[in-house]
């Protein structure tokens, strides 16, 4: 099959809208239009993955960090993103990298790490905002199915767990044709009263122009009239980090422990303890510490994450435990998760998962 055609799957799960400002998800190098026989999944694109990728003969990468995240201005021999970007070239292997963008969704790579903990029932820490509009469209009362069909069919009309939501509203829209007007009803140089519906549709802000094509290629009238809002409403969806409650309370001392076996730690850096049973679980992995003030507002009893810094642990006071559970080893399930939903999507195709260990980081 064609490498858009795995792209267009993979972006159906993490729209690319979803990355944070500074991320660069998506198709680094490689033609969407190339034909893929393998795909490679891994964590980091690494010289020795690449090595890898070419020994196995896959000619797509799917890496969760962007081999290239700030402006390359020289190519020169020596350099680790050079050499892997000139073997990508030559070999004719296409790289993709899905990162922030799957952080960011609610069944994302959060969310296999809380299932990893036992926790099944979560919702997104800090939901976006600003991401949603609502569409209002005047159609005659004939064409109201196909239109509503058509937005719906587009991605317009989520909410939540529920799909095809709108609300409609039958009353009299006027107008007065002019000479050069090729009405679809009414006559030119007469003023006329149609009978028609008022759709009303929410919709994420990335699928306004399907949403606005479909409209207009099903909509039966010459003009269109119709009105965007811009909505203010957070979005229950995507946002960065997870928070979930463990069924049964578990102690400070024996969730830790359970952190550790879950993700394989060596070593546990955490805060002060504050001898209080475990339920409510804020989580976010990678580097995270932005969200402490989330995860103590929204009354967690412990936040994991990656990457703080000495004085991150001093934030929480006596509010919740922070804990440090690793930046390749909270992310490293990211090669499970792509593997799970591709062979589903594409059960009959060879995705491979990378045998290399990227983790840079060592303990003595």
């Amino acid at each position: 099959m064609k490498v858009k055609e795995i792209i267009v799957y993979l972006e159906s799960l993490a729209p690319l809208a979803y990355q944070e400002d500074y991320d660069n998800a998506g198709l680094i190098t490689g033609d969407p239009e190339g034909e893929c026989t393998s795909a490679l999944l891994c964590l980091d694109l690494t010289e020795l993955v690449m090595d890898e990728a070419i020994k196995k003969g896959c000619n797509l990468i799917i890496s969760h960090h962007p081999i290239i995240f700030h402006a390359i201005k020289k190519l020169t021999p020596g350099e680790p993103e050079t050499n892997i970007l000139v073997k990508a070239i030559t070999a004719r292997i296409a790289i993709y990298a899905i990162h922030t963008n799957l952080d960011n969704v609610l069944e994302g790579l959060n969310a296999f790490a809380m299932k990893a903990l036992g926790i099944f029932e979560y919702q997104v820490l800090r939901p976006f905002t600003d991401r949603l509009s609502k569409l209002a469209v005047f159609t005659p009362l004939a064409h109201a199915g196909k239109v509503r069909d058509a937005l719906f069919q587009a991605g317009a009309g989520h909410i939540g767990n529920y799909e095809q939501c709108s609300f409609n509203l039958q009353g009299m829209g006027t107008f007065y044709p002019l000479a050069t007007a090729k009405p679809y009803v009414g006559e030119v140089n007469l003023p006329h009263q149609e009978p028609e519906i008022r759709i009303e549709v929410v919709f994420q802000n990335h699928r306004k122009n399907e949403i606005l094509q479909a409209l207009l290629k099903n909509h039966p009238y010459e003009e269109v009239a119709y009105d965007l809002y811009p909505l203010s409403n957070s979005f229950a969806q995507a946002g960065p980090g997870l928070i979930g409650k463990i069924e049964n309370p578990i102690h400070e001392t024996g969730f830790l422990h359970h952190i550790k076996k879950t993700f394989r730690l060596s070593t546990l850096r955490h805060s002060t303890l504050r001898d209080k049973p475990i339920q409510k679980v804020a989580l976010c992995t990678g580097s995270g510490s932005f969200l402490i003030p989330d995860a103590i507002r929204a009354g967690a009893d412990i936040f994991l994450t990656a990457d703080l810094k000495y004085h991150d642990f001093f934030l929480p006071g006596s509010s919740l435990v922070i804990a440090d559970i690793g930046h390749y080893e909270s992310e490293k399930g990211v090669k499970e998760w792509l593997y799970a939903k591709l062979i589903e999507k594409f059960p009959t195709f060879a995705f491979l998962i990378s045998e290399i260990n990227t983790n840079p980081v060592h303990y003595l």
